[in-house]
């Protein structure tokens, strides 16, 4: 999903010398895969968007992968980045880097003050690693590595998978599903409390590409929109796009995760940029490809 958007959104800047490589071409957990990648392709500058990604529950059943995946993507790239002479890197982050408890909204420095959310604690380790590995290459040998954190995603292209995506295009799914079974009532985890922000994800594109031209600091940088809604408000406005007129009953048994993740984004905004998409907006556009891809998957 992200690493779509970003190809969309340099080639609409009429960059043409793009090199991407999917997941089947390039397993970027195989090191010496990586290292023979970046010593053929001599890039310039590289954006690691890759990552193994999904909501609360793949996130608290594949707990080994969501760590071990995750630190040898970002470990065997950086590292070839360096050693091939990168002339600029930007890591990817997350959000959940941040504690569960920590003061809202989320500033950088609050990173490592506090403990993790437990149910997404192996992908947050790792995206920490992630962020110290820039910072130390930065420190010991002068590379130009920076680190963005998004808050949740969304958009075209995103996982639609009820076992692991994430909280919205879950929803949209359910929703959808529920609406063409005819069902009077459907079922959502949690108690609809927690609180969470969304950006879409040509959003994140368009922060990166700024962030890339625009920004050389040490420190990460959080990516969002500076407003958050309740999980239960986030239900209404999905039900609303879709048309389902039935029901929602919120399982309480189930997990809701961490209480509140807001991003402060004020170190964004003061460099220069926000966001450009409403989240009504992206909704809808994301349920279009949602429909999109079920058409291609049912024929």
């Amino acid at each position: 999903m992200v690493g779509s958007a970003i190809h969309r959104k340099l080639a609409a800047e009429g960059f043409e010398n793009i090199v991407v490589r999917s997941s089947a071409e390039l397993d970027l957990r195989n090191q010496g895969a990586v290292a023979a990648f970046f010593g053929e392709q001599k890039p310039d500058y590289v954006f690691l968007a890759a990552a193994k990604v999904g909501g609360i529950m793949a996130n608290n059943i594949y707990r080994a992968e969501f760590l071990m995946d995750n630190l040898q993507i970002q470990n065997n790239v950086i590292d070839s980045a360096h050693r091939n002479g990168v002339k600029k890197l930007l890591f990817l982050g997350s959000s959940c880097i941040y504690p569960k408890l920590a003061p809202q909204p989320l500033r950088e420095e609050y990173l490592l003050t506090g403990p993790l959310e437990p149910t997404n604690e192996p992908y947050a380790i790792a995206k920490i690693a992630g962020i110290k590995l820039c910072e130390s290459y930065r420190s010991q040998y002068g590379d130009n590595f920076i680190s963005a954190m998004p808050t949740n995603l969304y958009g075209p292209n995103d996982n639609y998978d009820l076992n692991n995506s994430h909280v919205l295009p879950a929803m949209i799914r359910k929703f959808h599903e529920a609406r063409e079974e005819g069902r009077a009532e459907m079922e959502l985890w949690g108690t609809g409390s927690p609180l969470r922000e969304f950006l879409h994800v040509d959003d994140l594109a368009d922060a990166c590409y700024f962030l890339m031209r625009e920004y050389d600091g040490q420190e990460h940088v959080n990516v969002g929109v500076g407003e958050d809604l309740s999980i239960r408000e986030l239900a209404g406005l999905i039900r609303k796009v879709v048309g389902y007129e039935g029901e929602i009953r919120w399982n309480t048994g189930k997990p809701d995760g961490t209480p509140r993740k807001l991003m402060d984004v004020s170190k964004l905004h003061a460099l220069g940029w926000k966001h450009a998409i409403g989240l009504e907006e992206g909704i809808r556009s994301t349920y279009a490809d949602f429909l999109a891809k079920r058409q291609v998957y049912s024929l």
